[in-house]
Formats: C-alpha cells, sequence, structure tokens
C-alpha cells in the first residue's frame, strides 16, 4: 500500500513528525516498508508564463523565450534560451531562476543555475522538465503546469513538492487498511487524533432510467449498487490534483472514467467497474462461470472460465471477471457517452485465488480477497457520481441497490484476565473498552468480559486472540516491560564423536565447493525423472505452478542451480546443500519435529561440472569425472573408509554410479548424470553428483591410540594379469587376505592395457602393478617370510581371478 503523506493527513492529522509517524504505523502492525520524498531537495524554482518563443538566430532547435516570472522581478520579463520542444507562448511552466539550485547530477553535486551565453544569445535563467527536478523520468520538454498556477509562486508550494510517500507492507489480516481513510481511522485510534469524515452528498437523479440487474450467485454476491450516468463526456483531462495523487499511489493516470474509479479505491478502498451502458446487451447478470465461456479482459488476454470463477454477464455472455478485472467488450473508450457504475459486496471466498489461476493479480482481486466494507457501497457509488459530474459532465440516474446477503456480525467475547496473561502484563478492563471505543467498535460489558461486535470494515476480529492483539497495539507494544525468560537454557552438548554441520560446510568448501540454498518444494517432474518417485508428497497451496511438490532428493534442486548458472555463462561449476528431504513412510509417528507418514531426513548434497580445477598454467584442462567426485567424498567421510560399490540411480548412469557404504551400511550414492537427463535437461556435458545421508556423515570415529612399530616395514610390487572384468576391489580385497597378518596394505600403483594382443597379455586382459607393504610389529620379517607371504597372495587371487604373474 502506498500513499502520500499530505492525503492521509487530511482525514487524520495527529502531531507527530513524518518519522513519528512511521515509527507509529509499524509498532502498530503496519510495517513502513519505505519512507520517500516526492520529489529532490531544490530551491530557486517559480512558476513562470512564457510571453513569447522565437527562434534562435544562430540555432534551429533553440528557443529564445520572454518569460514572467513574478511580480519579484520589477525589472520585466526575463530572457531564457530554451531547447524543449514545447516551449510556445501562453503556457506556465517551471523556471530555476539564477541562483537556483537543482538536484545533483552523476557526480552527486547540486546543480547551480547562473547567467549564460547559449550560441551567444544571454540567458538568465533554466526552464525545467520534470525530470531535471527529480519529480518524474518524463523528460519529453517542459513540465507544463495548470493555467491557475501563480505566476512568480514557489513550484514547491504550487505542486506540494514537501511531501513523502509512505509504502507500506501489510499483512492479510490488514484488508481494512488497504486504503488512504483506513489508515488514517487507525492513525485515530492509536494517536486519539479526531478522524475527519467527509461528508458524500447524494447525487440527486436527474433522469429514471435504470439497467436491470439480476444476481443469481448469493454465495459469490451479497450486495450489488450501481447506477446509470448518461451524457459524460469521457475525453475530459483528469484534473491535476488527482492525477498527481494516483501518481503518489503508484498508479498512472490512463483517462478521466478510470482515474476517478481508481481514485476512490485508494481513497476509502472500495473497488468499482464503469461499463460503456450501450455495450450491454439487455440487462446484467451476477451468477457463477460455466464451463466453455471465454472473456476477453481490460489487459488483452482471453480466459477460459468455469463453475468456479464468478462472472458479470448480459444476455449474449460473459462481460466482467467478478471482483477481478473488467471485460475488454464492454470497456469505456473515447466514443462513450453513457456509463454505469457498479460497486459491489464479493465474498472473499469467492474471489480468493481466482486471478492466480490466470496468472495475473489486480488492486480490485488484492482488496476483495481480504474483505471490503459491505455497508458503504452505495455512498461509494454517491462519490464516484459525484466526480464523474464533476470532471466528465453527464446526468445521474437513480440509485439500484441490492442488499442479498451481507456477513453476519458474530459477537467476540474478550476476557480481561486471559487478555493480561497473553499480552504479558497487567490490563484492565477500562483500557480494553478505551480501546474498543478508539478503534470504533461497538461492545457491551459485564464484570471482566468485554463482548465485541465486529464492524462491517473488520473480516479479521473472528476469536479472543484477535481482539487481545487490538489491545496491545493500540496500548502500545512499547508499553511491554523487559522480562528475562524464566525458562533454564540448557545448551545441547554434541558427542565428540559426531561434528556439526558447520564443520562439513567447512570442509567442503575447503573442496572448492560453493553452498546453495533450494526450497524444498519442486517440480513434479523432477521427482519422476531424477528421483523415481511417481507419489510424491504434493502442496496443498503452492507458492508457483510448478513447484507443487515435497523434493525426496536433492539432486533436482542441484541440477537446477546448474542450469541456472550455465544460463549465465558459468563455465565451471562445483556447488552443494545441506537441506531437508520428504518421503513418504508409514511408520513415522507425529513428534516435535515429526508428522505421522512422513520421513524427514537431513541430506548433503554435492554437483561437480566444467573442468576439474580452474584454469592454471600447470596441468591441462580436463573434465571432472568419477574419479574426483569419489575422491571428494572419501575426504568428506575420513576418518571412515567408505566401500563404493557398482549400483544404480534413477539420476544417474547405470556404468557409472556407486553406492557408498560405511561399516556396511549404505548411506548414499555418487554417479554421473544419465545420459538421457542430461539431453532431456539441456546440459552440454554430464556432470558428476554425490547424495549421502547427513547423519552418516556427520558421525566421525574416535581416534584409536596405535603404537609405532619399532620393526621396519617391507614393500614387494608385483605385476598382475587379470582379465578385464576383475573388479579392483576385489582384487585388493583377496591380496590383503593374508592368515598371517603380515600384509599391512595394497595399493595399485599403475595400470596398462595395450591396444592389441602382445605376448604375455591377452586381448581382453590387462596388467595391473600393485605394492604390498608387510610388517610384523614383533619381529624383523626374514626373506623366507616375506617371499611366503608374497607367494601366498598370488596364489590367492589366481585361485579367485585367474591372475598370473606378468612375465
Amino acid at each position: 500500500m502506498q500513499f502520500p503523506e499530505s492525503w492521509l493527513r487530511e482525514f487524520c492529522n495527529p502531531p507527530l513528525s513524518t518519522k513519528e509517524l512511521a515509527d507509529l504505523l509499524t509498532m502498530s502492525g503496519m510495517e513502513v516498508e519505505e519512507l520517500r520524498p516526492v520529489a529532490p531537495p531544490f530551491s530557486g524554482v517559480v512558476v513562470a508564463e512564457i510571453l513569447s518563443a522565437e527562434p534562435h538566430p544562430q540555432a534551429d532547435r533553440l528557443r529564445v523565450c520572454q518569460v514572467n516570472a513574478g511580480p519579484q522581478f520589477a525589472d520585466g520579463p526575463l530572457q531564457i534560451v530554451c531547447g524543449a520542444p514545447n516551449a510556445r507562448a501562453g503556457i506556465r511552466v517551471p523556471l530555476a531562476t539564477v541562483g537556483a539550485e537543482l538536484p545533483p547530477g552523476a557526480d552527486g553535486q547540486p546543480f547551480r543555475i547562473g547567467v549564460g551565453k547559449l550560441r551567444g544569445v544571454e540567458s538568465r535563467g533554466m526552464l525545467c522538465s520534470a525530470r531535471e527536478l527529480g519529480i518524474t523520468d518524463d523528460h519529453g520538454g517542459l513540465l507544463e503546469l495548470s493555467d491557475d498556477a501563480t505566476v512568480g509562486a514557489n513550484l514547491r508550494d504550487v505542486l506540494r513538492l514537501d511531501d513523502t510517500v509512505f509504502t507500506l507492507k501489510l499483512t492479510p489480516n490488514l484488508g481494512h487498511c488497504l486504503s488512504v481513510f483506513g489508515i488514517a481511522r487507525e492513525v485515530s485510534a492509536l494517536t486519539g487524533t479526531p478522524l475527519h469524515v467527509p461528508a458524500i452528498r447524494p447525487v440527486v437523479p436527474v433522469h429514471d432510467q435504470r439497467l436491470p440487474v439480476e444476481v443469481l450467485a448469493r454465495d459469490l454476491c451479497g450486495r450489488f449498487s450501481g447506477r446509470v450516468v448518461r451524457g459524460v463526456n469521457t475525453k475530459a483531462q483528469t484534473p491535476p490534483w488527482m492525477v498527481d495523487r494516483l501518481a503518489r499511489c503508484g498508479q498512472r493516470s490512463v483517462t478521466a472514467l478510470v482515474d476517478i474509479s481508481n481514485y476512490v479505491m485508494f481513497e476509502y478502498g472500495r473497488p468499482s467497474h464503469i461499463f460503456d451502458l450501450d455495450k450491454i446487451h439487455d440487462k446484467l447478470v451476477v451468477r457463477w462461470g460455466r464451463a466453455g465461456e471465454t472473456l476477453k479482459l481490460l489487459n488483452g488476454n482471453t480466459i477460459e472460465v468455469d463453475e468456479q470463477v464468478g462472472v458479470i454477464a448480459d444476455s449474449q455472455g460473459v462481460e466482467s471477471l467478478a471482483g477481478i478485472m473488467g471485460g475488454d467488450a464492454t470497456a469505456v473508450s473515447d466514443e462513450t457517452k453513457n456509463v454505469y457504475v457498479e460497486a459491489a459486496f464479493w465474498w472473499p471466498d469467492a474471489v480468493a485465488g481466482r486471478s492466480r489461476r490466470f496468472n495475473f493479480s489486480t488492486d480490485a482481486g488484492h482488496r476483495f480477497e481480504r474483505g471490503v466494507d459491505p455497508a458503504l457501497t452505495a455512498e461509494h457509488i454517491e462519490r464516484i457520481t459525484r466526480l464523474i459530474i464533476d470532471i466528465c459532465g453527464g446526468e445521474a440516474g437513480p440509485m439500484d441497490d441490492q442488499v442479498l446477503a451481507l456477513p453476519p456480525a458474530a459477537p467476540v467475547r474478550l476476557r480481561v484476565d486471559r487478555a493480561a496473561r497473553v499480552i504479558g502484563m497487567p490490563v484492565t478492563q477500562a483500557q480494553c473498552a478505551e480501546v474498543f471505543r478508539r478503534l470504533g467498535l461497538d461492545f457491551t460489558e459485564a464484570p471482566g468480559v468485554l463482548s465485541v461486535t465486529p464492524p462491517s470494515w473488520r473480516f479479521d476480529l473472528k476469536i479472543e486472540e484477535d481482539l487481545i492483539e487490538e489491545v496491545i497495539r493500540v496500548i502500545g507494544y512499547d508499553k511491554l516491560p523487559m522480562t528475562p525468560p524464566q525458562a533454564p537454557v540448557t545448551a545441547q552438548v554434541r558427542r565428540e564423536a559426531r561434528r556439526g554441520a558447520f564443520a562439513l560446510r567447512h570442509a567442503l568448501a575447503g573442496l572448492d565447493y560453493l553452498e546453495t540454498i533450494n526450497f524444498s518444494f519442486v517440480e513434479a517432474r523432477w521427482e519422476q525423472d531424477l528421483a523415481g518417485n511417481d507419489e510424491p508428497i504434493r502442496v496443498l497451496n503452492p507458492i508457483a505452478a510448478p513447484l507443487a511438490v515435497m523434493r525426496s532428493g536433492l539432486v533436482g534442486s542441484l541440477v537446477q542451480v546448474l542450469r541456472h548458472n550455465l544460463a549465465r555463462k558459468a563455465s565451471r561449476v562445483r556447488v552443494f546443500e545441506i537441506g531437508r528431504v520428504f518421503m513418504r513412510d508409514a511408520a513415522a509417528t507425529d513428534g516435535e519435529r515429526s508428522v505421522a507418514g512422513v520421513r524427514q531426513p537431513m541430506r548433503v548434497g554435492g554437483l561437480a561440472y566444467g573442468p576439474a580445477e580452474p584454469a592454471q598454467w600447470g596441468s591441462r584442462e580436463r573434465a571432472v569425472d568419477f574419479f574426483d567426485v569419489k575422491g571428494d567424498v572419501e575426504s568428506l567421510l575420513a576418518p571412515s573408509r567408505p566401500v563404493f560399490v557398482a549400483d544404480s540411480h534413477p539420476a544417474m548412469h547405470p556404468g557409472r554410479c556407486a553406492r557408498v557404504e560405511v561399516d556396511g551400511r549404505a548411506i548414499g550414492h555418487v554417479g554421473e548424470l544419465h545420459p538421457k537427463w542430461r539431453q532431456a535437461y539441456d546440459l552440454p556435458q554430464a556432470p558428476v553428483l554425490f547424495e549421502l545421508d547427513l547423519d552418516a556423515v556427520l558421525d566421525t570415529p574416535m581416534p584409536v591410540f596405535s603404537p609405532v612399530s619399532r620393526q621396519q616395514a617391507v614393500v614387494r610390487d608385483l605385476a598382475l594379469v587379470v582379465a578385464d572384468g576383475v573388479a579392483h576391489d576385489a582384487l585388493m580385497a583377496a591380496l590383503a587376505a593374508d592368515e598371517q597378518g603380515l600384509i599391512r596394505a595394497t595399493t595399485l600403483f599403475d595400470v596398462y592395457k595395450p591396444a592389441k594382443a602382445v605376448p604375455g597379455i591377452g586381448e581382453h586382459e590387462r596388467s595391473l602393478a600393485v605394492r604390498l607393504e608387510l610388517l610384523d610389529f614383533d619381529n624383523t620379517l626374514t626373506d623366507e617370510r616375506i617371499d611366503n607371504a608374497v607367494a601366498a597372495a598370488v596364489g590367492r587371487v589366481q585361485t579367485a581371478f585367474g591372475a598370473r604373474l606378468r612375465t
């Protein structure tokens, strides 16, 4: 909600400065998001009238103007050289006189006006555009003022530029504050300053023409008011004062009729619609839509309605989207002569969510969703009618006002002792009664209890807690005592064998990954493709249509982050996320941090794409591969020793995916993105990903003391010829399975695979160079024991895999 301070003070003018008023609104629940001056500071600018504008003798695009700057310039008209295309005799424009200071330019310094010469002609000042004064961005020419602007008057006074625009961030329960009058009513209650309620004088009908209106859906429309106005001049100009106020509310001027409708909406919070009467066929019918009906809206979109959408129709079709936007077929135009002014009460539930179905929102729908006062539809039509007649002319007909079903005003009880407990400080019944009196609420009293009947404009007073909130926000949150918490604060000591999530973040950052944070709700396609989840948990009210399900894995979010970065020309992407995932689980029960039927474990996932290392001179560029990310996972899990077992995952390449196991328990997967998903998500190359259970990664085994051996280790290298299908882990395990316990470590340090068969190595074989480390803690190893242990190791792999020593 945006509005100028001067408009608010016409309704309620408390003895507060602008800053104090903003603080008051914020502390009462109406957060002031921004305070912005209407115009930047400048001085020495007055209203001037151009008496003549002659061509410059030395420049085709310049004019030499004789300007009347007011009685303070007794020497006669000032000569001003001007290049604006609209500089002409008879108009009144801003004049920056000699010595004036205009808003700062790009260098941040004020622009001072002096006497100068342009192409040899003296100029004693500067005629200004709106952009040069910082009022708007319009630089199409001089800012033309109204003919009744006093020549010589200070421009800031004439245009009321010493004003401040308030921008409020209102919560959904504050629908009654979506107007300047509504905010003024709150300020009056908060400060005790009298509220000025302008009298709305009824317009006397001068003809008896009515438009038949039939309301068929009382659950859509509770009250419908309207009247015919004939003989309007739709080409009339909107008064400058109205244009300025609309601009300061963030609304541009369109036409006089549209501006009047918008003006009353900002003034009293009453959305309305003005139809071209001659384009309506026979009558208006308020009803629910029907399947297959279409409507072209004022914004140019054509939509298809159904039985869940309220409409206003005539005898030939739908003409308006009820409470949201009018239709193009009955829109007013320059040829319009007769109009029908409509204001109605639309039930909030009948409007809520409808505009989002069609991917747009309107100020009218925003207000009707939260509730608009049903008691004043006729009075506000009187206000609109009076403005139409004053600005556009015309003759008003009789008021048509159908009251069908208004919201019941159910009394709400407030127990004073409970209010004191909830607020946290003593409050008396007299204080509560004074608050309700200042808010304009009807109430009755009994000892310790007040029964409040909400007024027609308050849709948010439903339960006792709503009244308690009203009491404390009017009394003032600053009156709450500074009471320290009484509950003991006990720190949760983490086990020594468990590190914190921030330590894990630092470890990943040390591995050159950047953290990313994503929504837990994702596209259903991601769940199907990348998690193999055909029945994800659906979001009842998604913030956007695509983000309709809860994620059961982190891969989809990481792939989307990659796509976002690739769209911005990033060539190397390494990101990780620590986040929660959501899976159906019948065994899950309700608890402090759990919901029945839903398991919500924490996961850590990472993605690497592009070059394995940043560009450098010391090594050639190569793409990141499975083994790079496998090494990162091993670093994260150290000192635990994970085992990588070939496996499958819906998101990963079937031949480049491994299940990660720690102490025999599967904790996640690592692998390259599946080729079909790389193609489906338009990725130039496949990234490598991992996703692990967070608890398993955070658990770190405690270090165990191991004495340093007094004996010297012995190293033996073997060259083993094995079939291509022999797995590394199985071969290493067989070599290390020494009954004597002498072989302490086995390391593969070379692989030789010839292009074709060579002596000693067949076509489907390869040579593996393996280093064995042997150690006996208690005795010195002899050659005989070493040879026996090595021979036994060779024998084991020969028996298990058909391996042989390379000759």
